[in-house]
């Protein structure tokens, strides 16, 4: 469940932090795991709901006088309406502008000051604010933050400045990058009626149109504690944190309702085909299938296919189109199954110099036809499944990664799925696999995406799926 800006998808990057490990790890992850596993990370959660609807999460990590303060809203790309996208990403930005208690940056200059760091990002289906720092600063933190969800001024001048700001992010990061580009352009083939389809740093001609009333509207809309959650993960006493939260949090009152996304992708019905031209040095292929989320079972098995596809030099894109057959440049999967809505699973490719995209598309479709027949091994199956569970444990190391795993999973479903994600993991059999490759992973549902060079610059590989802030 990594963060990512507005190229590929992604999925339970927050997991995937230490999948580098590689050869040190290849002996261990092809056995299965030993009957006393790692204790529950998230056993001790304590949650609770303020008066004026925001939800409360608070874990307690005693081993360093340390926190993570994280506020998450249910707000993202998907939340807004057609001619006005970028809107959520823009008031991320605005965000850091000035308050009624706080000039301008002064926000972060304090948060430095004490030997903090904090920032921001937003996705398609939120936004987060983060502080990340000495215990000590949790009320402070907590003051700052309910002071700009309720308190934000931003003039007219601000207001330009920012916008102007976005528009040059959104030419570096897309514009001029051919392959955000084809991804942009593959996401709004592959979705036809719902808002995953839009950008997430929004059109360019709508952020060159949108106003100050437009950003004040979307503000006023989603900026309430009623659509926010606050995740407080480190060394605190969970009472104490509930006691601050209801006297800062809770003194904000709860705004009307947000409007629901209510708009549904229908079944796609036949393969949906875009090339981009661009100036590139070298072509680059993605193949993206409609399927189901976190709401759906066959989201593990899904999950396991991306590591058996693509994680690590011994995965079968890596050893059979890199290594063996010397087709690829790189070649991954990658599928995000704590979405709110329906995701995609994307298979990606760039050819080597002298290699077709047509060479690649046969390629992929053989390592798919070979799962859609073949059970995967025992061992394969192993091998995936403890990598997953390694990942999962070794990130919980970190403060800052299991609040945004709270945060994330409570913001677009439920936050004890990732409790049930080990076991649900661990459950998947070789038949799971081979049934969802072939429901899913079938040429009706797909949209194929062709970046098509003209001559000049590098093509630059995607990054990765929230939009952050550098404040």
């Amino acid at each position: 469940m990594r963060a990512r800006t507005s190229a590929s998808p992604g999925a339970w990057r927050f997991f995937w932090v230490l999948v580098a490990w590689g050869c040190v790890w290849t002996a261990f992850l092809a056995l299965p795991l030993r009957a006393a596993d790692p204790p529950d990370p998230f056993s001790q959660v304590v949650e609770h709901r303020l008066k004026n609807g925001m939800l409360v999460l608070v874990l307690r990590e005693p081993r360093a006088p340390l926190i993570s303060h994280q506020v998450w809203y249910r707000v993202g790309s998907r939340n807004e309406q057609l001619g006005k996208t970028g809107l959520t990403h823009l008031t991320e930005h605005l965000m850091f502008k000035a308050t009624e208690k706080y000039p301008a940056k002064e926000f972060s200059r304090l948060v430095q000051k004490a030997g903090g760091t904090d920032n921001a990002f937003t996705s398609k289906d939120y936004t987060a604010y983060f502080q990340n720092g000495p215990k000590t600063e949790l009320k402070r933190w907590m003051e700052m933050e309910a002071d700009r969800m309720r308190g934000l001024k931003v003039d007219e001048e601000s207001f330009q400045t920012e916008r102007k700001v976005v528009l040059e992010e959104r030419r570096l990061r897309t514009e001029d990058d051919p392959v955000s580009f084809l991804v942009e352009e593959t996401m709004a083939t592959a979705f036809k009626a719902h808002p995953y389809q839009w950008p997430i740093i929004g059109w360019q001609h709508d952020l060159e149109t949108v106003t100050r009333e437009d950003f004040l509207r979307h503000y006023n809309t989603y900026y309430y504690p009623n659509n926010a959650t606050l995740v407080v993960v480190g060394d605190v006493d969970p009472k104490e944190v509930v006691t601050l939260a209801e006297q800062i949090y809770g003194a904000l009152p709860a705004g009307p309702s947000p409007p629901p996304v209510t708009a549904r992708e229908p079944q796609q019905q036949g393969e949906r085909r875009v090339v981009v031209a661009r100036e590139a040095q070298l072509p680059y292929l993605l193949m993206v299938y409609h399927v189901p989320n976190w709401e759906s079972p066959d989201c593990f098995p899904l999950e396991l296919l991306v590591r058996i596809l693509s994680k690590g030099r011994s995965s079968r894109l890596y050893h059979n189109l890199v290594y063996k057959d010397r087709l690829a440049l790189e070649a991954s999967a990658d599928y995000d199954l704590d979405t709110a809505d329906a995701s995609l699973f994307v298979l990606s490719a760039q050819p080597l110099p002298g290699k077709t995209v047509g060479q690649l598309e046969q390629a992929l479709e053989t390592e798919i036809r070979k799962l859609q027949t073949e059970l995967v091994s025992d061992k394969e199956l192993a091998k995936a499944k403890n990598q997953t569970a390694a990942a999962f444990y070794m990130s919980m190391d970190s403060l800052f990664y299991r609040g945004m795993v709270l945060g994330k999973l409570a913001t677009v479903a439920r936050w004890q799925l990732v409790r049930e994600f080990i076991p649900k993991i661990q459950a998947v059999t070789g038949e799971d696999i081979r049934r969802v490759a072939r429901q899913y992973l079938v040429p009706t549902n797909r949209t194929v995406g062709i970046l098509q060079p003209l001559t000049g610059a590098r093509a630059k590989l995607p990054r990765p799926q929230a939009m952050g802030s550098h404040h």
